[in-house]
């Protein structure tokens, strides 16, 4: 901690910053840790028990191929509230997208009713990064951390190279820090 009165009047700033954002779960001061999920190499780890302690923001259905299924993805409450705020995703803030398989029926509901199963495809894992620190990791860059995660080894990132193995997909979004969410855009 710096003990001159301007390095104090700076802290003073960061922490009314971070109470008015409503980010006190990003860090934003020397000596703090970027993210829970990352460690200093840049290594991003799938969250545990995501599905209790994030914020739902929404699925959707892809019906065939191998990204075929629901796609439910989660974040962190802070991430929605200063997102709605600031319109940008905290430093720090995660989100993760879970593939679950999907089966079909006919049911009172009507027919070729689709609906998710146990069984888990995969997660997909982004840690927003403003500050490039990574910049040596194949699995940074254009603004996020990128991982793959198989139920086989949920602690190993299986993508090796953000470029080739995830920002394909994430090309349409390019405009819109290459994720879109419109659940984030409004609080109805």
């Amino acid at each position: 901690m710096v003990s001159t009165k301007s390095g104090n009047m700076g802290l003073s700033v960061s922490v009314a910053l971070v109470i008015a954002l409503g980010i006190s779960s990003f860090p934003v001061m020397a000596g703090e840790t970027f993210s829970a999920n990352v460690d200093d190499k840049g290594n991003i780890s799938l969250p545990k028990d995501f599905r209790a302690i994030m914020v739902h923001l929404g699925s959707w259905f892809v019906p065939e191929g191998d990204a075929s299924g629901f796609h439910d993805v989660y974040t962190e409450q802070k991430t929605v509230e200063v997102y709605r705020k600031t319109g940008k995703f905290p430093d720090g803030a995660t989100l993760i997208k879970e593939l679950r398989a999907s089966k079909a029926g006919d049911y009172t509901t009507g027919k070729d009713v689709h609906y998710a199963t146990k069984d888990i495809k995969q997660w997909f894992v982004m840690v927003k990064d403003t500050e490039n620190r990574f910049a040596d990791n194949k699995s940074w860059g254009d603004g996020w951390g990128w991982a793959l995660f198989k139920p086989g080894n949920m602690h190993k990132n299986v993508s090796s190279d953000y470029k080739t193995d995830c920002l394909g997909c994430h090309v349409p979004a390019r405009e819109k820090d290459w994720i879109y969410y419109p659940t984030l855009m409004s609080n109805k």
